[in-house]
């Protein structure tokens, strides 16, 4: 489906970068955008979002450490 949106020149020109950074379309970025957007806002309850995030206590720490340490590295720009 195909829509349009109207965006101010500054939002433009950093999503335009971003995309060609990650090397996406346009397209492709706003649709992940939005996709990451609607999952943050689905309405879904804090109490089940950690339990997913933490599971069901089969991690050990060392997991659960070395997942966060992947994240964080993955987050920052080298």
């Amino acid at each position: 489906m195909k829509t349009a949106i109207s965006l101010d020149d500054q939002t433009f020109a950093e999503a335009e970068a971003l995309a060609q950074k990650l090397r996406l379309t346009r397209s492709e970025l706003y649709r992940a955008a939005l996709r990451e957007y609607l999952a943050r806002h689905s309405g879904e309850d804090v109490t089940a979002a950690l339990d997913r995030v933490y599971g069901a206590g089969g991690e050990s720490e060392d997991d659960v450490r070395r997942e966060a340490a992947r994240r964080t590295f993955e987050a920052n720009e080298w």
